[in-house]
């Protein structure tokens, strides 16, 4: 059934895309440049998603997350993963308290810094599977599970993960499965030089400027339910769809340098995420309907960790977004 524009869907869109640009502008009283990270992160916040970020030391990548933070009406919790950082220390624990009135004795859950809004997961590949599993349950079903008893996560629940690439000692990879609950997997790049210049200067003559808060959870919260009342035009469904199934190389339809180079491919949830970030895109830019510029858009940083490539490809050079670049063109 067709799904029916109303006009307070555009009053709706049109003042998310307001929104869009107070946050932007809130984050530029800190943050120089990385626009494109910016974005890819509100789309990820009102997608209901998770983000990774991946790039080298000193980037700002814990300063972005911490003025998002600042600019949201939010709970934040920081968690540095160390080597030693035990599950408990994520979710809480049970610790045995006393009725100062009777005298008895009984155990009481003490939440952990799990239990916010915005989660910094600082060097998440720093802390051992164990202890990395320790967040699958929160980043998939929203809630905690500890002894006996269940705990809900109250929305918006937003886990914003750091990683650094060429510090390998000392870190753990992340399981398929926590990867998986990644929406994005963001590349943090060295700015350009007019953006180093100006992050010198500003960094080393003046203070911040205060950042105002622009919106609230539950705000954010009716956003996330409205994305899904956006319609979605059937080759949009089918070019997302086909994109990840073209990148399974077991797929007969699979081209050949999918075949060639990649061991696993994209699975059902990157169809999901592609139409859902296309969607929240559109909207943010105050557009009603999403487009194949959407999906160009996000593909790359939902798809690069969902697509693991094989030693030939190793061999040759090919990355995986290589790969996406090449079924793009495909696709259209």
């Amino acid at each position: 059934m067709e799904k029916i524009i109303t006009d307070s869907d555009l009053k709706t869109i049109e003042n998310l895309s307001k929104v869009r640009a107070q946050i932007e502008k809130e984050i530029h009283k800190v943050i120089v440049g990385q626009d494109r990270v910016i974005e890819y992160f509100l789309i990820s916040l009102f997608s209901n998603g998770h983000c990774l970020l991946v790039g080298v030391p000193g980037l700002a990548k814990t300063l972005l997350i911490s003025t998002i933070a600042q600019v949201l009406d939010l709970k934040f919790s920081r968690i540095q993963f160390t080597p030693d950082l035990m599950p408990s220390d994520i979710t809480g624990t049970d610790i045995l308290t006393e009725d100062k009135t009777t005298g008895k004795r009984a155990f009481q859950f003490v939440k952990g810094p799990i239990f916010a809004n915005i989660i910094l997961a600082d060097e998440i590949n720093r802390t051992p599977p164990k202890t990395q599993s320790a967040l699958l349950e929160a980043m998939q079903e929203r809630k905690v599970t500890a002894g006996n008893h269940t705990f809900p996560l109250e929305p918006p629940f937003f886990v914003l993960a750091t990683q650094n690439p060429i510090e390998q000692e000392g870190t753990y990879p992340l399981p398929e499965a926590q990867l998986d609950r990644f929406i994005f997997h963001i590349d943090i790049e060295y700015p350009s030089y007019e953006e180093e210049k100006q992050i010198a200067e500003i960094t080393t003559s003046k203070e911040f400027e205060s950042i105002e808060k622009i919106i609230d959870g539950n705000e954010i919260t009716n956003l996330q339910k409205f994305i899904f009342k956006i319609p979605v035009p059937e080759h949009i469904l089918e070019n997302a769809v086909n994109l990840s199934r073209l990148s399974r190389p077991k797929f007969e339809e699979a081209p050949d340098f999918v075949k060639n180079w990649v061991n696993w491919g994209a699975g059902p949830r990157a169809s999901q995420y592609l139409i859902l970030a296309a969607k929240t895109r559109a909207a943010l830019h105050g557009r009603t309907v999403p487009s194949m510029e959407d999906i160009e858009f996000v593909a790359t940083p939902i798809l690069q960790h969902r697509i693991l490539l094989n030693f030939a490809a190793e061999a040759e050079g090919i990355t995986s977004k290589d790969v996406i670049k090449k079924l793009l063109a495909k696709i259209k």
